[in-house]
């Protein structure tokens, strides 16, 4: 079977499905593209789960996900993981919270019956464990109820979570209160309020491209098309063009370059040894913070993705051209 290498998706996310109607009822899935999946569970598009296409329990709400996954197969694995947490290989036997008490036909046990407070117990769990604590994850959660069970889950939990990792909340805003007669002096607002467009939260707020970081992957491809490499931040040693593996300095202003094993062992630094891949560091040249993350995105874009490049960039020259005019 032929190997596809791809640049690493923009997003890819692991979420938590629930019943507005049942709230008891949940679903875990994985998708690149959050609000077209609701749309698909709640019956609106074609596709989603048969598990979620019950009448009774629709319409579904995402109350969380977690993103930064490098690849749709990473997410499947984390999807498993949390879907199964009583028989992953992912989590170690003696750290397991769920355990199985019955067994299926088969003589495979069965899957014990989630709730709120297991999933977050269980993702706090799989975020610490040696096979996905290294990986540029994030947390997002959208309902406040959710959001505290999270915390709950994280006060009892034995272990901590390592201090980089970001929890991202966006709750549903609150609906205006009753329009009636006002004063003067809210006129004026109450007039620019109603003409304003409703900005986006939750899932629909997500950059689902690589629009927020256009201006990254632009200064990527101008060094690599001009080979302006010069020499690595980190060992000093000539890059010459076209030869290796080239990481560059996300921060705007800083045209740091370097060998892809020279950053990685110094963001790593010496209280990391035992560890392959960074989280994230200071740049050797502009001593400003970067994401290991962040960086192989725009490296695997240049190296594997023209096509997403190319696409990327000729929607910047059309937004460009229209302001322009």
């Amino acid at each position: 079977m032929a190997v596809q290498c791809k640049p690493i998706p923009a997003l890819y996310t692991v979420y938590i499905l629930r019943s507005t109607v049942r709230h008891a009822s949940l679903y875990i899935g994985s998708t690149p593209h959050p609000p077209r999946r609701l749309s698909q569970h709640n019956g609106l598009v074609r596709g989603g789960a048969a598990r979620t296409s019950r009448n009774s329990l629709r319409p579904w709400e995402m109350v969380g996900l977690v993103s930064g996954f490098p690849s749709m197969m990473a997410a499947l694995k984390f999807e498993w993981a949390l879907t199964n947490p009583h028989i992953s290989v992912h989590i170690p036997s003696e750290s397991r919270l769920a355990v199985s008490t019955r067994t299926k036909t088969n003589g495979r046990p069965r899957r014990p019956s989630k709730s709120l407070s297991s999933i977050m117990s269980n993702l706090h769990l799989l975020l610490r464990v040696p096979s996905f604590s290294r990986w540029p994850l994030k947390l997002h959660f959208f309902n406040a109820d959710v959001f505290a069970a999270w915390q709950k889950g994280c006060q009892t939990a034995t272990e901590q979570l390592r201090s980089s990792l970001v929890v991202f909340t966006d709750f549903e805003p609150e609906a205006p209160p009753n329009p009636g007669r006002r004063g003067p002096a809210s006129e004026g607002n109450d007039a620019q309020d109603e003409g304003a467009e409703p900005q986006p939260w939750g899932i629909n707020a997500l950059p689902l491209g690589y629009e927020p970081i256009t201006r990254y992957i632009t200064k990527g491809q101008e060094i690599s098309e001009f080979e302006r490499q010069g020499n690595c931040v980190v060992c000093r040693e000539e890059l010459p063009p076209g030869e290796g593996l080239h990481a560059v300095c996300a921060n705007t202003g800083c045209n740091g370059v370097g060998h892809l094993s020279c950053w990685s062992r110094h963001l790593l630094g010496a209280g990391e040894a035992d560890n392959i891949l960074p989280l994230q560091g200071r740049c050797p040249k502009c001593k400003e913070e970067v994401h290991w993350g962040v960086m192989m995105t725009e490296l695997t874009l240049r190296v594997r993705g023209k096509k997403e490049v190319e696409k990327l960039l000729k929607r910047k020259r059309r937004r460009a051209a229209k302001h322009a005019a």
